[in-house]
């Protein structure tokens, strides 16, 4: 617990019983967290000013402790009694800026040895212990959530095209894989052809019972239809929504025949 050391050899003149020694400690750990202490008492007094060490009559109580602190960017002030109950040391810890508290019960025995204070390098003992209780149950309960880092403006994040069928893919570079599209089965692609203006995904609503989009054997529509079309009035590939019954010969009777129901009705 480096710093420790000359702090307890200036305080050592007020430590005659052990619970001197554990405030001491608990000081020094407040101190090491970025805390410096006011003075004691509830109540601000004449002059106060942030310090390192002690102040003058921290130790006049023996039952009761109150030292209080405040951080170095003044963001956090603390109110801190330490209580004796029995061979037990209760700190009680208020952050007066937004009314958190925070309660630590330490056994005094564990990390003190009353035998040696007059000894620095005896007297501390599970000071690693020590320091954890004190970080856990004090220091973090107090301090405000972390920060959210703050949102990727919204012109940086990386947008996949899939995500959006009207956004251009990027150009892939000569030799690399063509992203990955949407497997013409997938119940989720429906209607993903029809958002897509290259005609590269699969799902459209458009009947195409042809489907001209893939090699098929048959009537291939861009090499025209006689009687209806011109060569190349349909691009090779494109979707083709036949607008008649193509070819001849084909089977069943031809829907264009029969007039729909109703037709001659007036009051349809």
């Amino acid at each position: 617990m480096a710093g420790l050391e000359p702090l307890y050899a200036l305080a050592r003149a007020a430590i005659s019983r052990p619970q001197d020694a554990l405030v001491c400690a608990i000081h020094w750990e407040l101190v090491r967290h970025g805390y410096r202490c006011l003075g004691t008492g509830d109540q601000p007094g004449p002059d106060e000013r942030k310090s390192e060490l002690l102040p003058t009559s921290w130790e006049a109580n023996k039952e009761v402790y109150t030292l209080r602190y405040k951080s170095m960017d003044d963001a956090y002030e603390l109110l801190l009694k330490a209580i004796m109950v029995e061979d037990s040391m209760i700190l009680n810890v208020m952050d007066r800026s937004s009314q958190k508290v925070a309660d630590v019960t330490l056994a005094v025995a564990d990390y003190i040895n009353r035998e040696h204070l007059d000894d620095f390098h005896k007297v501390y003992k599970n000071t690693e212990e020590l320091r954890t209780r004190i970080a856990s149950g004090i220091i973090a309960p107090l301090r405000g959530p972390a920060e959210k880092a703050e949102k990727e403006p919204e012109s940086k994040r990386e947008v996949h095209w899939d995500d959006n069928p009207l956004r251009l893919p990027p150009r892939q570079p000569t030799g690399t894989r063509a992203p990955s599209r949407p497997s013409p089965l997938s119940p989720f692609a429906v209607g993903g052809e029809d958002l897509d203006p290259f005609g590269g995904r699969s799902g459209g609503m458009i009947v195409d019972p042809l489907h001209s989009g893939f090699p098929h054997p048959g009537i291939d529509p861009s090499s025209g239809i006689p009687g209806r079309l011109p060569p190349g009035a349909v691009p090779p590939g494109a979707r083709f929504d036949p607008f008649s019954p193509l070819g001849a010969g084909r089977p069943g009777p031809d829907p264009d025949h029969l007039p729909p129901p109703g037709y001659d009705d007036m009051f349809m």
